[in-house]
């Protein structure tokens, strides 16, 4: 078959992939996705969403390379095609906060007022997890944690820190992290540290960033952790 424009053609392909960026609701599965394969049913109960709806988005996202899909039984799980998708997430996110005056707004009205200081980076948290100096914290779901998570993390959701906080150490960093670097959790987490007199500060992104950037990892799977 004779290509009469093959730069149009690949345009045209380029703009589908980004028509299947544009959606709100797609860039939520997306970070979702992110942090491990997940079903319709699950990834509609995560986003509040009806099944029909996030079907849709899926296969809209599959005809675009996004995504990629295997049966598990009677189920049908869903991941990210691979880590250039996360890429063009951050892309994406990076372009908006340089350059949308509306997302300026967002930032400095909601995240900053929650958390102002300076997020530590990966390799910064790295060393001072190496040394034994931080307590980590991941405050996403037990069940995206089970997926994986940073080194000798502690699992602590939003929903548990009353229970889990005579466990910490007062005079100890926390540092908190969640889905990616926008993720509403971890600033949460931080502000109610702080409020309770613990120093505390948040990665500078979330688990899937760590995990692309080659860092280790570790899983829960049948009762054991695997690294």
């Amino acid at each position: 078959m004779s290509i009469r424009n093959p730069k149009q053609a690949l345009y045209d392909q380029f703009a589908t992939v980004a028509k299947a960026l544009g959606n709100p609701q797609r860039l939520e599965l997306i970070e979702h996705l992110a942090q491990g394969p997940r079903s319709v049913d699950a990834l509609a109960s995560k986003l509040s969403l009806p099944i029909a709806n996030v079907s849709q988005h899926l296969q809209a996202m599959r005809r675009a390379g996004l995504v990629a899909s295997e049966r598990d039984g009677k189920f049908i799980n869903y991941r990210l095609a691979d880590d250039s998708v996360l890429t063009a997430f951050a892309a994406i996110r990076a372009v908006a906060v340089r350059h949308s005056a509306e997302v300026e707004r967002v930032v400095n009205g909601w995240f900053n007022r929650k958390d102002d200081m300076e997020p530590v980076s990966r390799e910064e948290l790295a060393s001072r997890m190496k040394a034994d100096l931080v307590t980590v914290i991941d405050v996403r779901p037990g069940d995206e944690f089970a997926l994986g998570h940073l080194p000798g993390a502690i699992n602590l959701p939003m929903s548990e820190i009353d229970r889990w906080l005579p466990e910490l150490q007062s005079d100890r960093e926390i540092v908190a992290y969640c889905r990616g670097p926008w993720c509403v959790l971890s600033f949460e987490a931080v502000a109610e540290l702080r409020k309770r007199g613990f120093k505390a500060r948040r990665l500078e992104d979330g688990m899937p960033e760590w995990k692309a950037a080659g860092m280790t990892v570790e899983h829960v799977q049948a009762g054991r952790i695997d690294t």
